[in-house]
């Protein structure tokens, strides 16, 4: 058998574990809560995942990166575009989610609350 991090498997979707900021472990290891995943029938690697907490400041590293800069030097539009993006992945759920995305646009959390109240902006015409 091919050795579990070579494994097909665990190829595709590595990209996404560590997007989650999830960890990969082998399916002897795994715990209740863990997502043991198979190939063919047999188990090959389990996905334990993280604290929500822990969920929200892999999001925003990502969003760094995708940006190219710290979420603190985007301009107003693209700060107001990223809480919307992560109101729609659930970061305000997450107990101090608006603290933890004030700290890294570098903004109040009033800030935040006011970008969260703010309708869609409207779709442009052509």
């Amino acid at each position: 058998m091919t050795e579990p991090a070579d494994h097909p498997l665990v190829t595709a979707v590595k990209p996404l574990v560590d997007a989650m900021g999830a960890e990969l472990v082998g399916p002897e290891q795994a715990r209740a809560d863990d997502v043991v995943l198979a190939w063919e029938g047999e188990d090959v690697i389990a996905v334990r995942l993280p604290q929500l907490s822990d969920s929200l400041d892999h999001i925003l590293a990502a969003m760094e990166r995708q940006h190219g800069m710290p979420l603190a030097d985007l301009d107003r539009k693209m700060k107001q575009a990223v809480v919307r993006t992560l109101e729609a992945r659930g970061a305000f759920s997450v107990r101090h989610g608006v603290e933890t995305v004030a700290g890294a646009l570098g903004v109040s959390r009033f800030t935040v609350y006011n970008y969260l109240n703010r309708e869609t902006p409207p779709k442009v015409s052509s």
